[in-house]
This record gives C-alpha cells, sequence and structure tokens, in this order.
C-alpha cells in the first residue's frame, strides 16, 4: 500500500465527521438565534471534528470494521452532544 491509498483511506474514514463538523456549528446558528455562541463556528467545527472522529475511531475498535451503522449513528450522538455542550445548550 502507498503513501497515497492511506492517505486517501484516512481521508474517507474522517469525511463523515468533517461534514457534519462542518454543518453543525453553521446550522445551529439558524436553529439557537437567541444566545450568542460561545466560540467562534471554526473552533465549534475543530472541536466536533476531533470528537466525531474519536467517535468513529470507537466504532471501528468495538466492530473491528469500518463504515457500520452502529458506528455513524455513535457519530452523530457524538456530535450533536458535543454540539449542544458547546452552545451552552443546558442554559435554556
Amino acid at each position: 500500500m502507498s503513501l497515497l491509498d492511506i492517505l486517501l483511506h484516512l481521508l474517507n474514514f474522517s469525511a463523515p465527521a468533517l461534514v457534519l463538523a462542518l454543518l453543525l456549528p453553521l446550522t445551529a446558528r439558524f436553529f439557537i438565534k437567541k444566545q450568542v455562541p460561545a466560540l467562534a463556528w471554526w473552533a465549534q467545527a475543530a472541536i466536533n471534528f476531533i470528537v466525531g472522529v474519536a467517535a468513529l475511531l470507537v466504532g471501528l475498535w468495538l466492530w473491528s470494521r469500518d463504515g457500520k451503522m452502529a458506528a455513524y449513528a455513535l457519530l452523530v450522538l457524538a456530535l450533536a452532544t458535543s454540539q449542544w455542550l458547546l452552545s451552552r445548550g443546558w442554559r435554556k
């Protein structure tokens, strides 16, 4: 396996976490209008990306393969919780 193949595998593994990490802070501004965000959108996206990749790694470790729907459900749950914490959802 060449270095390019390894890079492509890593990019494809982390792509769902990256897409969700970018979409969550931007769409959260439309649904949570009354509150000023605690962090900039790019900082929220970076934290969400790290949490998302960690959730995918946990799914890979638990089920020994990538691409299981349970791992993607874990990704969505982890990122939703992370975004709720970053936007201070408990203060409403």
